[in-house]
């Protein structure tokens, strides 16, 4: 049976344990640099070096992370690789043309107008962003639907990749 003293007993365990980690927490953010020890300011990292590209100037390494422009990668992107991409949107979407699923048909998409899909019902956001979906306006949609068309009804995430979204597209530009 528990008696007062038991119970008192337990809390202040508790209690102590909680104190213990709240302090282990404080220690060791003092000591691996959290929020508080920069005083508010975060950095990346310690020294940056700058390094200078082919032109001269000191942003080589923003070159370096953007890598080659879409049309370059859509000149050489391999069709059948992204078939094998086409397999993620057609849980939504369909190649038939008129046929629509969650998301409108897909057929002939490349080149064709925005919102023109018959019989789909579009939300409008992708009207006030895009007029065509030209090969460079599909790579900028599917890197981020929401970011490049808020209001969206696309719940897709995105590609991250630019070859994968250069790909996807090729493949979807054969179909129609």
């Amino acid at each position: 049976m528990f008696d007062t003293m038991t119970i008192t007993k337990t809390i202040a365990g508790v209690c102590t344990a909680l104190l213990i980690f709240l302090f282990g927490k404080w220690a060791a953010e003092s000591l691996y640099g959290g929020a508080e020890a920069g005083h508010g300011e975060e950095h990346a990292q310690a020294y940056v070096i700058p390094v200078e590209n082919a032109e001269g100037d000191a942003h080589g390494e923003e070159a370096a992370e953007e890598g080659p422009d879409f049309a370059t990668l859509y000149a050489s992107a391999d069709a059948a690789a992204g078939e094998g991409l086409w397999r993620n949107c057609r849980a939504c979407h369909s190649l038939e043309a008129g046929k629509n699923g969650t998301g409108p048909s897909l057929h002939g998409v490349v080149g064709r107008a925005v919102d023109t899909a018959e019989g789909y019902n579009y939300s409008g956001a992708l009207e006030a962003v895009f007029d065509v979906w030209s090969p460079e306006h599909l790579n900028t949609f599917l890197e981020n639907p929401k970011g490049a068309a808020p209001g969206t009804k696309m719940t897709f995430k995105g590609i991250s990749k630019p070859e994968d979204r250069a790909n996807l597209i090729a493949y979807l530009a054969t179909q129609g």
